[in-house]
């Protein structure tokens, strides 16, 4: 059982020798690159170190996007790397490295790791060290002049002896100490480097953005493979059938009842699938674009609808889609529920949002019920982080308003 306990431990251990030995390495060169970084800095009012400010950051980058690597391996979390580009002439390149916030959330690394990674190196090799000299003692001890350990003379085979006790000392310190030391400087180098919390969250706003576009392409290749294949085979099992249940015109009663029975259920699978594909993803979508598709939405409503469109120019797939289900729904519960004769849409883009509203002079108390459609809307909505509001008083009138970020 001790052994079943004691290996992880020694891994674990080994593990953060590795760690904090490379970490030695990357901390010495971080506290050059930081000593050059203060003479450069030193120089730069004078002109001199204007041309060393290109190449040092990105030898700066370099040493931060190695230990990014390594602090995403020993924490499992991944940090992400937030540069400008370098580019361009001498000036554009000091102007791009000197205003981006990252430059200097890396020059602070440079300094603390220089301090700490070379700091918790050194330990990581002097332990191991001192527990190889303490246990080795007696091998030795007899052939050096005035040989002594922890400061204590030994001369004599028992005092040489307790040298294996301090051994064991180093070797439980080491086990107790160097994995918790390694995972604590793997933390402060995520602190020191991570970006700011609103960066953060607008890579984690693109990345989601970049799935549901995605996941878009997927269902429009879904629907265009429904209705190209699918759908046509259904349309020419639809005509055999018809072709059969005429040449059964002679044929015994019960045979033209199946066969018409057949023609049927056909019939109502390709209407079915067409229902299906129109809710995969809307032809009219890429037909006529999002103005077009509300348009014919509204054109078609049972309320008289009236709608007002702002220009904006063609919109990420997946976010036409969401306001394109959004209008549909609201229009569809006004139709059931709302008991209004008139309704309108509005359309229009607000700064870096596609805003989509739909009024209508209902009875009002509209509510958004678990498992309903204006849930199923506000669901949609915040997987792009947008936000469904809905003001719908007693006696009206009601009011569903769709914003969704679109980057414009």
């Amino acid at each position: 059982m001790c052994d079943v306990q004691l290996r992880p431990r020694l891994v674990a251990t080994s593990g953060a020798v590795r760690h904090l030995v490379v970490g030695l390495g990357l901390g010495l060169l971080a506290l050059f690159t930081f000593a050059a970084v203060i003479i450069v800095a030193a120089l730069t009012p004078f002109g001199v170190g204007l041309p060393a400010i290109p190449p040092l950051t990105v030898w700066a980058r370099t040493l931060t996007s190695w230990q990014r690597r390594r602090v995403a391996t020993r924490l499992g979390v991944p940090l992400p790397t937030r540069h400008r580009p370098l580019d361009g002439p001498l000036t554009r390149q000091v102007r791009s490295a000197l205003s981006d916030p990252a430059t200097y959330r890396d020059i602070a690394w440079l300094g603390v790791y220089g301090v700490i990674g070379t700091a918790g190196g050194y330990v990581a090799v002097a332990l191991p060290l001192f527990a190889v000299n303490a246990f080795t003692v007696p091998l030795w001890w007899w052939a050096v002049p005035e040989p002594s350990l922890l400061g204590y003379p030994i001369d004599s085979w028992p005092a040489a002896f307790s040298g294996i006790a301090v051994g064991l000392g180093y070797t439980l310190l080491a086990v107790v100490l160097l994995d918790p030391l390694a995972a604590a400087t793997a933390r402060l180098s995520h602190v020191l480097l991570r970006p700011p919390k609103r960066v953060r969250l607008a890579a984690v706003s693109a990345a989601r953005a970049a799935a549901l576009e995605a996941h878009e392409r997927e269902l429009k290749r879904i629907e265009r493979d429904l209705h190209d294949e699918t759908q046509n085979r259904l349309v020419a099992v639809l005509m055999n059938l018809g072709m059969l249940e005429r040449s059964l015109a002679e044929a015994p009663e019960p045979a033209r009842r199946l066969a018409a029975r057949a023609h049927d259920a056909a019939s109502d699978a390709l209407t079915h699938l067409r229902q299906v594909v129109r809710t995969i993803h809307p032809p009219v979508l890429t037909e006529r674009g999002l103005d077009g598709a509300i348009a014919a939405l509204a054109a078609g409503s049972p309320v008289p609808c009236t709608l007002t469109v702002e220009p904006f120019p063609r919109l990420p797939a997946a976010v036409e889609t969401a306001a394109y289900f959004a209008v549909a729904e609201a229009l569809t519960n006004l139709a059931k529920h709302s008991g209004a004769t008139r309704a309108q849409v509005r359309l229009r883009a607000e700064a870096d949002l596609l805003v989509a509203e739909v009024e209508d002079d209902g009875y009002g108390g509209a509510r958004a019920r678990p498992g309903g459609g204006l849930a199923g809307v506000d669901r949609r909505v915040a997987a792009f982080s947008g936000r469904t509001l809905l003001i719908s008083p007693p006696g009206g009138p009601t009011v569903l308003r769709v914003e969704l970020p679109c980057g414009l």
